[in-house]
C-alpha cells in the first residue's frame, strides 16, 4: 500500500519515507501526517513487507515498529543494515534502557516512544534527512553473471541455482562483496563476523574460508572470488555489475 504527495513543478521530488508498523491506526496517522509535510509515503504491515518494499522501491528514511507479526523489529533492522545505509527511526511502546541501546547498537539512527508527538517525530525525521542528503543507497545485489547475491532476500545462486550458506559463511560473503575488488582485513573480518573478542582467532577464519570456497566450487590456488592476501586479509575478485 503506497501513497505520495506530488512534487510541484521544477522542484525536487518529495522524499521517501517508508513506515512498517503493523498497527493500522498507526500507519494511517502516520501516512496522513507526513504527506501533509509534503513527503513520498509508503506502507508495510510486517516486517518482511517492509525489507521487500525496500529492497525494490527504496526509500530515504524508514520509521520502523519493533513489535511487529512476523518477526522482531531488532531482526528486521540487522537484515536491513546488511545492505543499505538508509537513516532508521524505530518506533515502539517499548521505553526500556536496553530496548533503545540494544535498537541503536544494531543500526537505528533515532529512537522515538508510544505514544509520540507529531511534531517532535517530524522534527527528528527532518533532522536525519538533512544529514543524509548527500548519501545515496546501494541496489542490494551483487552479481558479477554467474555468483549472485541478493542481500535483501538473504538468498546466494551460481549459475542460477542456489548455494546454502550458514549464517557465518554467509556472513563472510556479504562482507567480502560489500567492498568487491578492495582487501578486508583479517582482524576486521573476525570482528565482524565473530565479534571483537576474536580478531586474534585466525584459525576460526581458515576454517571458514575453506568450507565457503568449496561450496562456491573456488580454487584456492586459481580464486575465482574468494582471492587471500597472505598476511593481511581476503578479497572478493569478481566484479560485480554496478549497485553494491
Amino acid at each position: 500500500m503506497t501513497s505520495s504527495a506530488s512534487p510541484t513543478p521544477g522542484s525536487a521530488p518529495p522524499a521517501r519515507i517508508l513506515v512498517v508498523d503493523d498497527e493500522p491506526q498507526i500507519r494511517k496517522f502516520l501516512d496522513i501526517s507526513l504527506r501533509a509535510q509534503g513527503y513520498a509515503v509508503a506502507l508495510a504491515d510486517s516486517g518482511g513487507a517492509g525489507l521487500e518494499m525496500l529492497a525494490t522501491r527504496g526509500a530515504d528514511l524508514v520509521i520502523l515498529d519493533l513489535g511487529l507479526p512476523d518477526r522482531d523489529g531488532h531482526a528486521v533492522l540487522c537484515d536491513l543494515r546488511q545492505w543499505s545505509s538508509v537513516p532508521v527511526i524505530l518506533l515502539t511502546v517499548r521505553s526500556g534502557e536496553g530496548e533503545k541501546v540494544m535498537g541503536l547498537d544494531a543500526g537505528a539512527n533515532d529512537y522515538v516512544t508510544k505514544p509520540f508527538g507529531m511534531q517532535e517525530l517530524m522534527a527528528r525525521v527532518r533532522a536525519l534527512l538533512r544529514t543524509h542528503a548527500a548519501q545515496g543507497d546501494a541496489v542490494p545485489v551483487f552479481d558479477d553473471g554467474t555468483l549472485r547475491i541478493d542481500l535483501a532476500h538473504r538468498e546466494v545462486s551460481l549459475s542460477g541455482k542456489p548455494v546454502t550458506l550458514t549464517r557465518k559463511e554467509y556472513a563472510l560473503l556479504v562482507l567480502l562483496a560489500q567492498h568487491a575488488g578492495r582487501v578486508v582485513t583479517q582482524p576486521q573480518i573476525l570482528r565482524e563476523v565473530w565479534g571483537p573478542t576474536h580478531e586474534e582467532d585466525n584459525h576460526y577464519l581458515r576454517i571458514l574460508v575453506g568450507k565457503l570456497r568449496h561450496k562456491l566450487g573456488d580454487d584456492p590456488a586459481s580464486p575465482r572470488w574468494i582471492a587471500t592476501e597472505p598476511g593481511v586479509g581476503l578479497r572478493l575478485v569478481a566484479q560485480a555489475e554496478p549497485g553494491i
